[in-house]
């Protein structure tokens, strides 16, 4: 079996600590053998846990991709805004790229990325890491085998969970559509992924609604102030920063605060970059302009429609999915991993569990990177190839079109323009 060799375009919490991860866990599988990242000290983790010399470890990609290729594949995880030059370096100097979502929020770049790994004949994966999610192929399977008839409508709410819009959206990286993306891009390409796949159509015409209706300065509680620290409003406010990063304790506690501090296990270190970081101040009183709920409605070619739901006002818990067919329906919740299939000639409903991890969207990350490796190996395309990752991209940014214009919007028309500018 031969393994992979790889090198990292961005040593943050998803490249490092999630994807390239999988190489230490499978190492002969997969090998990263040079990275790319200003931060010093992160750089110097990575190489540390990867056995990377300084020779191949670079504070820029420039840098990087400006030598012969180095191996097989290059991962490009930088910020939002910074994934299409690395890329596009990367598979003109011959890698293959497994590039994170969102490609980029301006549609020609989607399109043009697209069409550049077809000219280099080189495999080019998006992370829309649902698809080799075990409870979406299941889902799948059980769609393309005929157990529900004919696919007529589908609705897929994304509970985004208050504490994650806080930290991520609010206090976050994420929490500015200019610097980053819209929210219905870059958090929620996913599902456009899924609703397109699920039909197994080209999608047709799509109309949005969705604002920031609550995380701003207009509902902040009496006697609030920037930060949270000392905050004459924090007992009674759930956002708390030091409520959610000191106080809890459940498995993700240890994910956020591995974003907030480089020494997560100590809570002295994490109240410390609360008191001055990002992550401590107020979550009304921040700068972000992205929306905290959206609805999505899509028409596909044949007339079916789907419908989604992200909105920020819940318990952290996944995604629920419910699709309606002219023989029965399914109903599926990922987090519970929880499948039900009804059959309306037999009156039967067919219920299964599907054990998926508790983190690394139920599994669906290892799969990813599974199949990459795989696809490197074998020179075959994976299931999120840009080819069909461009289209739910441009889906989500036609949404924020309808939401931001009030319009509907033609998918043809869209795309058209997309390539045309």
């Amino acid at each position: 079996m031969k393994q992979v060799t790889a090198i990292l375009i961005g040593a943050g919490q998803r490249g490092m600590n999630v994807y390239a991860d999988y190489a230490l866990r499978h190492p002969d599988e997969l090998r990263f053998v040079a990275v790319a990242e200003p931060d010093e000290r992160r750089r110097n983790t990575f190489c540390a846990l990867h056995g990377i010399g300084p020779e191949n470890a670079f504070e820029s990609f420039e840098a990087l991709l400006d030598r012969p290729p180095l191996s097989d594949l290059a991962l490009v995880c930088t910020q939002d805004n910074m994934h299409v030059r690395p890329a596009r370096l990367a598979l003109a100097r011959g890698y293959h790229v497994l590039c994170e979502k969102p490609i980029s929020k301006d549609p020609a770049e989607c399109v043009e990325l697209g069409a550049l790994a077809r000219q280099c004949d080189k495999n080019l994966t998006i992370c829309h890491v649902l698809r080799y999610s075990p409870f979406f192929r299941e889902i799948k399977r059980l769609l393309d085998g005929g157990a529900i008839g004919t696919l007529i409508h589908t609705s897929l709410t994304e509970h985004v969970g208050y504490w994650h819009f806080a930290h991520s959206f609010a206090r976050g990286n994420w929490r500015s559509a200019e610097r980053s993306s819209p929210m219905i891009l870059q958090k929620s390409c996913h599902d456009m992924d899924m609703l397109l796949w699920m039909q197994g159509e080209p999608c047709v015409r799509v109309s949005s609604f969705g604002s920031l209706s609550y995380f701003n300065e207009a509902h902040a509680p009496a006697g609030s102030q920037p930060r949270c620290k000392g905050c004459a409003a924090a007992k009674d406010c759930p956002y708390d920063a030091y409520r959610i990063y000191l106080g809890r304790t459940e498995p993700f506690t240890r994910y956020l605060r591995q974003v907030v501090s480089s020494n997560p296990d100590s809570d002295a270190a994490v109240a410390e970059a609360l008191d001055t970081g990002d992550y401590g101040r107020c979550v009304f009183h921040c700068d972000n302009d992205v929306v905290d709920h959206q609805t999505v409605n899509l028409e596909f070619q044949s007339g079916a429609t789907a419908s989604f739901v992200m909105c920020a006002f819940n318990s952290p818990g996944g995604r629920t999915i419910e699709l309606m067919g002219t023989r029965g329906q399914i109903v599926g919740d990922m987090e519970a991993g929880d499948i039900a299939c009804t059959d309306f000639l037999t009156g039967e409903t067919a219920s299964m569990h599907i054990e998926t991890p508790a983190d690394g969207h139920g599994g669906s990350d290892d799969e990813m990177m599974k199949a990459v490796v795989e696809s490197v190996r074998r020179g075959e395309a994976t299931p999120s190839a840009a080819d069909v990752s461009v289209m739910s991209h441009l889906m989500a940014l036609a949404a924020e079109e309808s939401r931001l214009t009030g319009r509907m919007v033609s998918m043809e028309a869209f795309a058209r323009r997309s390539a045309e500018s």
